[in-house]
């Protein structure tokens, strides 16, 4: 006889919202990890590249050069990050369809 009307279906819902939830909270912990290690990469590159001898400041064209590597950085990694997500996409799809049983 159950308490309190209590299940075990419930609990197991119960269960796996606490598993969706503790999923959901480390893959926001993975990309906000992988967003600080492509910043500093990035930021990295770009200052070995355009800032030969650093000093106190910034000059200007030093300042220019490593604004537009940035940009050109992260237009490269939105390039190769959206194209890798499509092809995975594609590839599930054509997994998906290639394991569905011919009527």
């Amino acid at each position: 006889m159950e308490l309190f009307g209590s299940s075990k279906p419930a609990a197991a819902a119960s269960s796996t919202e606490t598993k969706d939830a503790l999923k959901q909270r480390v893959a926001a912990e993975v990309a906000m990890a992988n967003a600080q290690q492509l910043i500093s990469k990035a930021t990295e590159k770009c200052y070995l590249k355009c800032v030969p001898s650093p000093g106190a400041s910034f000059s200007s064209k030093e300042q220019t050069c490593t604004e537009r590597c940035l940009e050109r950085y992260f237009e490269a990694f939105n390039i190769v990050s959206s194209t890798y997500v499509r092809r995975v996409a594609a590839e599930r799809q054509a997994g998906a369809l290639a394991t569905e049983p011919i009527a």
